[in-house]
């Protein structure tokens, strides 16, 4: 619960893109942990559904930040701005990508974050339930701040208009290897949010055969 709390916060003080994106990555296997220590199929089950989407997700936005840089030479959000102007084919997937990492219905985030706090209702036996529901609670406050970190992000970075610093350059949208690069991602994201049996149909049968081995879950 630390990291979720920590991680959101830590993002919340960031002036550097890439560095606001690492920070989210703490908040992030904060959930992780979380379905883990319920020791419950259900959530060991959403804590590496969780690990796959952010692997995808931050990439992406990872990525996303490498190309900025390329073009702007500088990470500093308060430089940068209008993006969508420039270059709106990376500014929209930019928003893409910031939408699927804080969880929104659809992508593959969700099914990473959602099921890891409903799992905390009912954690395994031998664990306390208040404390888990507090975590869940406490789980729960992060995805707010996750929504006022990302679209903060977003809001300054691809939306306005470009910096003065900026506004009479020419930046060259996506490169055809940034396609090439990217589309796997963008397909896998869309694709688990819409059908996130992919994944729990794979790793269901082998967590709970690893819990029944340890005496643990249901």
């Amino acid at each position: 619960m630390v990291g979720i709390i920590y991680g959101a916060l830590g993002c919340l003080a960031q002036t550097d893109m890439k560095r606001l994106i690492a920070f989210s990555s703490v908040a992030h296997m904060g959930y992780v942990m979380l379905g883990i220590a319920t020791l419950t199929p259900f959530g060991i089950n959403a804590a590496i559904f969780g690990m796959v989407a952010h692997g995808l997700i931050t990439g992406m936005l990872f990525f996303l930040a490498g190309s900025v840089k390329d073009r702007f030479h500088t990470l500093e959000i308060k430089r940068l701005g209008g993006l969508l102007l420039q270059a709106p084919r990376m500014g929209w997937l930019l928003g893409f990508s910031a939408m699927a990492s804080l969880g929104l219905p659809g992508l593959a985030g969700f099914w990473g974050e959602f099921p890891a706090i409903l799992s905390a209702y009912n954690p395994g036996a031998g664990l306390s339930e208040e404390l888990f529901r507090v975590y869940m609670v406490i789980a729960a406050v992060g995805t707010v701040f996750a929504a006022g970190y990302l679209l903060w992000l977003l809001q300054r970075v691809a939306f306005g208009t470009p910096t003065e610093e900026f506004e009479d350059e020419h930046i060259h949208d996506m490169h055809v290897t940034d396609y090439i690069a990217w589309a796997p991602m963008v397909v896998l994201i869309v694709a688990l949010g819409i059908y996130p049996a992919l994944i729990f149909n794979v790793t269901d049968d082998a967590v709970r055969a690893s819990l029944a081995a340890f005496g643990v879950g249901s």
